[in-house]
């Protein structure tokens, strides 16, 4: 039976939201959990995001691994709809995007993270992620691991986790999952720098 991907990110939004709702204290939990090693062994270029709607806050993490000598980027789209990253030191940084989203303005310097935290709205135990369907994380991410390097973390709410995503050839794998409660090596034999 075929997964519509339409009706499992309406099912995954509703359970995004819930959980939200039931775990006020998520990221501050998360950044506590978070382990270091990640970042001493994959930073020092950390791409995280600005939380929208029911989406798992980052902002305690970045603030802690800015603290442990983290250079933070954040995604930008672009006019051609790519994604890119771009250094961000303060909110002067930032500007309106499209999609009703805040991002770096286009005069922010770009990065290259080697460090990608990536929101999503469900993902499996086979490190799949499921996003808006816009396809500007796998496009960006795509172009990343060129290099072989770049580590891509999943941060989600364990409620996230679905049995199955249908995953496309152009959709790349998470190699980590973080939650508040469990983080998950997700390295599927990919061999990581």
């Amino acid at each position: 039976m075929a997964i519509d991907k339409a009706s499992l990110r309406i099912s995954a939004r509703q359970l995004r939201d819930h959980a939200n709702a039931s775990n006020p204290n998520a990221s501050r939990e998360l950044a506590g959990r978070f382990p270091i090693k990640l970042f001493e062994r994959f930073g020092p270029t950390v791409a995280g995001y600005l939380a929208i709607g029911s989406e798992l806050d980052p902002a305690p993490l970045l603030d802690r691994l800015k603290k442990a000598g983290a250079e933070i980027c954040l995604p930008r789209v672009e006019a051609d709809d790519s994604m890119t990253f771009r250094r961000v030191a303060d909110e002067r940084d930032l500007e309106a995007g499209p999609l009703g989203l805040t991002q770096p303005s286009a005069e922010a310097e770009r990065a290259h993270p080697t460090l990608v935290l990536a929101p999503l709205l469900a993902f499996d135990a086979a490190g799949n992620r499921l996003g808006y369907g816009k396809g500007h994380y796998d496009r960006a991410l795509s172009k990343l691991r060129s290099d072989g390097r770049t580590f891509v973390c999943g941060l989600a709410y364990a409620e996230q986790e679905v049995l199955k995503i249908p995953a496309e050839e152009t959709d790349v794998p998470l190699d980590w999952l973080m939650t508040p409660k469990a983080s998950l090596p997700l390295f599927f034999g990919r061999v990581v720098g």
